[in-house]
């Protein structure tokens, strides 16, 4: 996986499509319902981006979770889709998954193709997100944990946040703000690294 320079902003083409001898790497954004997955693709995302967030009803109040969301107001109910060019020879196509679990039989087909995933987790709700990084390892996707930071989350250590999600060492664990598009795109690059220095040590083990 030669991803060299991977970390210097790209210059996407106007019209959306690959710059010429660019490579594309479908990421998968996953998580609980309410961590900021749509938000995340919204705020990164090089072209406007394809959402399927329909309004809350009261009719899904026995079926979906709100604790400690009360009041979000929309959900993703199939997929989230941007893209983002990181620079001239890697482009990344962002697929957002639905949070609630009635939505979660979508993930098998989602997921198939994918390079990597930002596991979103909201600090306030870790349990949230427990279901989304069950999945990475048992579809065998690498990912970062992205720690989203809510106006009254608590700050954490991040060796706290690691036993209480029982991530192994190896797998990055980031702070952002899905928010902000410079704060995302980080997490994506700390993804992207990931992926390489996991190429490499498979490269070495031959």
């Amino acid at each position: 996986m030669d991803l060299k320079g991977f970390d210097h902003p790209g210059r996407p083409t106007a019209d959306g499509t690959l710059p010429a001898g660019a490579r594309s790497v479908k990421v998968m954004i996953a998580g609980g319902f309410g961590t900021g997955k749509t938000t995340m693709v919204r705020s990164v995302s090089d072209i406007k981006p394809l959402t399927t967030e329909e309004t809350l009803t009261q009719a899904s109040a026995d079926v979906d979770n709100l604790i400690g969301v009360a009041d979000k107001q929309e959900t993703t109910v199939s997929l989230d889709f941007g893209k983002i060019g990181i620079n001239e020879q890697l482009v990344l196509y962002l697929f957002g998954t639905p949070g609630q679990e009635r939505f979660w039989f979508l993930w098998n087909g989602l997921f198939k193709g994918a390079l990597g995933a930002v596991v979103l987790v909201d600090t306030r709700r870790l349990a949230s997100s427990f279901r989304a990084i069950e999945e990475m390892e048992r579809q065998k996707v690498p990912f970062v944990i992205a720690l989203n930071v809510f106006p009254d989350s608590k700050e954490h250590p991040i060796d706290e946040i690691r036993d209480a999600l029982d991530i192994p060492p190896h797998t990055p664990v980031v702070a952002c703000d899905a928010r902000d598009r410079a704060s995302s795109r980080d997490v994506l690059i700390a993804l992207i690294r990931h992926l390489k220095e996991r190429s490499a040590v498979a490269l070495e083990s031959r």
